[in-house]
């Protein structure tokens, strides 16, 4: 019995002493190689520059709603970042998620929403349902929707389609958000 204690205590050193080792080799490999020099204050700091040579920018939250987006209660619909806010009388987001957008994109600017449907089956032949209209591109109907078996699949890009797909809990939400008249913005 002593031998299989002595084994285990023996086992648990040489794990100990590795992973000090392991930190140790961490630590020299992220230490600066002139540890003598002192920091740069912030009165005489260089502006610090980004990968492509221009002024860094802090990182933008990309749950943040966009500072262009209007004010007052709406439906936010970022092309970029492929995410839509639903924005109280406050201007306060009280809900955000990701879309799967259309093949045909609605330009940018201030809408409402024109018609709504409860179930239908998509341009795809998709079944959906909380389908949200807001704007027409292409001759194209643009507008919100989800999926009944919930999926989010990439658009085929040889169809003209203008369903911007969503979670059927957010499509849910947005049905309630959105009614007839309801203002929607579209930024880039």
């Amino acid at each position: 019995m002593a031998r299989s204690s002595s084994g285990f205590v023996a086992g648990l050193t040489a794990a100990a002493v590795a992973a000090v080792c392991f930190l140790a080799y961490q630590a020299s490999a992220n230490a600066p190689a002139d540890v003598s020099a002192k920091p740069r204050t912030s009165g005489s700091a260089a502006p610090s520059t980004s990968p492509s040579g221009g002024p860094e920018q802090p990182p933008r939250n990309p749950l943040a709603l966009p500072g262009a987006s209007g004010k007052g209660e709406r439906v936010v619909y970022s092309l970029a970042d492929r995410r839509v806010w639903l924005v109280d009388g406050k201007n306060k987001a009280t809900r955000t998620f990701v879309v799967m957008p259309s093949t045909v994109h609605p330009a940018p600017g201030a809408y409402s929403v024109t018609s709504r449907s409860g179930s239908v089956r998509g341009s795809d032949g998709v079944q959906i349902e909380h389908v949200v209209r807001f704007a027409t591109a292409e001759d194209v109907a643009i507008g919100f929707s989800a999926a009944v078996d919930g999926s989010m699949p990439s658009p085929d890009l040889s169809k003209k389609t203008g369903g911007i797909r969503m979670k059927r809990a957010d499509g849910d939400a947005l049905w309630t958000f959105a009614v007839i008249g309801a203002k929607v913005v579209v930024v880039a």
